[in-house]
Formats: C-alpha cells, structure tokens, sequence
C-alpha cells in the first residue's frame, strides 16, 4: 500500500512538471499593445502603485486584450495590465465597477458587459496601475 501511494505521488509530481513545462505564455494582442503604445508615446512610466483615487478619474479606456487606461483629471494616464481576464478585453465592451470607497484597487475586480447586447461577457482582476506622464519642458 505504502508504495502504490509513493508511485501515485510520484507519478502526480512527474505530470504536474510537464503540465507547467507544457503550458504556453500568455497570448499576446498586438494590435491592442500598438494602440497602447501610440497612447503612451512622449510618456514616462512611473513607480507603479496599488489604488488611484476614484474622483480624480475622468474616464477609461480598454484596449483590447492588453489593458485599462485610466484618466486623471491632471496629466497622468494609470495604465492597469489585469492579472486576470486581460485577454478577454475588448473595446467595444463596458466596464461595470463597484466601488467600496474612494478608491480603485489592484484587488478589485471589473466585470466587462457587452456594448450592443447588455450581456454580461466576463470580468478582469485589476493588476497594480502605472502612472505615465509627459516630461516637463525645460
């Protein structure tokens, strides 16, 4: 008994190492990172930081399969990579928040609803928000 339990053990180790050897990185969207990308031109990213305050966000914008822009109402776009459901991301849908307080956090999750439809189509798991800002001018 004792052996057929370490064989089985080693045998869910052995698959458990391939499983990860197997498994591909994320799909990366290109045309979402190249919008992101012309968006950000000129900008400078800073230390990325845990929550931005709700009333300072003048809006969003999704790109698709890549990540949230978040506006504030000075020069800084805070751009959040989700750790979850980035993929499902796409810019015709609409981004459905529950706040609980004054701010948006790296911990909350976003569910994302079908611009045409009303259908609820997925959520996202915020990931930490990167704050980009022009250079000053010298």
């Amino acid at each position: 008994m004792r052996y057929a339990l370490s064989a089985l053990l080693a045998a869910a180790l052995i698959a458990s190492g391939a499983a990860a050897r197997d498994a591909k990185p994320p799909k990366t969207n290109l045309k979402g990172e190249a919008a992101l990308a012309k968006v950000l031109e000129g900008r400078v990213p800073g230390k990325p930081v845990s929550c931005i305050s709700v009333t300072d966000s003048q809006q969003s914008r999704i790109f698709d399969g890549t990540a949230i822009v978040y506006q504030s109402t000075g020069r800084t776009l805070y751009v959040n990579r989700p750790t979850a459901g980035a993929d499902a991301l796409d810019n015709d849908d609409i981004l459905v928040t529950q706040i609980w307080g004054s701010q948006l956090c790296n911990l909350d999750q976003v569910r994302t609803v079908d611009r045409l439809s009303r259908f609820p189509r997925g959520f996202v798991s915020l990931g930490e928000f990167v704050p980009y800002t022009k250079p000053k001018k010298s």
